[in-house]
This record gives C-alpha cells, structure tokens and sequence, in this order.
C-alpha cells in the first residue's frame, strides 16, 4: 500500500488541474530526455556540451520542475537528432543536421 502524506495530500488538493497537468508533461519530458540520453551512453555533461550550457542548468532543466520552453525543447531534440515530444500529424520544414 502507498503511504500518503496528509499535509502533502492537502497540498495537491489546492492544485488546479493545468498546473497538475503542467507539472505531469515536464517529468514526461524529462523522462524522455533521460531515455535519450541512457540509449546513447550519453550523460547530462555530454548532452549540456552539445547545447553548450553548464551540466548545473541542465541537471535543472532534467529535474522536471522546470518550466522548459519550446525553444529549449527544439534545441534539445535538435542536439540529440530525435525528438523530445511528439505531436501528431507534424510535418517538419527541415530535417535535423
């Protein structure tokens, strides 16, 4: 059985359901990111080399309590050659380098 905590329980209670939701897709892509980099042999220091940004903001960004921007997003996948999210129906203007 899956303890819980009653100050914790309350907490997510007052919790609207976009910021429940917001909160889900940024560990969603985070996670993904992890699966990225692991099938690669990649670590976060390699992948912060690729974006040219220090491994502290990118371990941040991996946390997924950071609020992470569709540019970041774009240079994420862009760096790694595969994408980070997906959307249905996409149609790319370019291929990745």
């Amino acid at each position: 059985m899956m303890r819980t905590n009653k100050v914790m329980d309350e907490i997510r209670s007052t919790i609207s359901s976009e910021t429940k939701l917001q909160m889900e897709m940024s560990v969603a892509i985070a996670n993904r990111i992890y699966d990225i980099l692991e099938t690669r042999g990649m670590s976060q220091k390699d992948l912060a080399r690729l974006l040219g940004k220090t491994e502290t903001e990118v371990s941040r960004w991996l946390s997924g309590t950071h609020n992470l921007t569709l540019a970041t997003i774009c240079k994420i996948s862009s760096a790694l050659g595969e994408d980070v999210v997906s959307v249905p129906n996409k149609k790319m203007a370019t291929a990745y380098a």
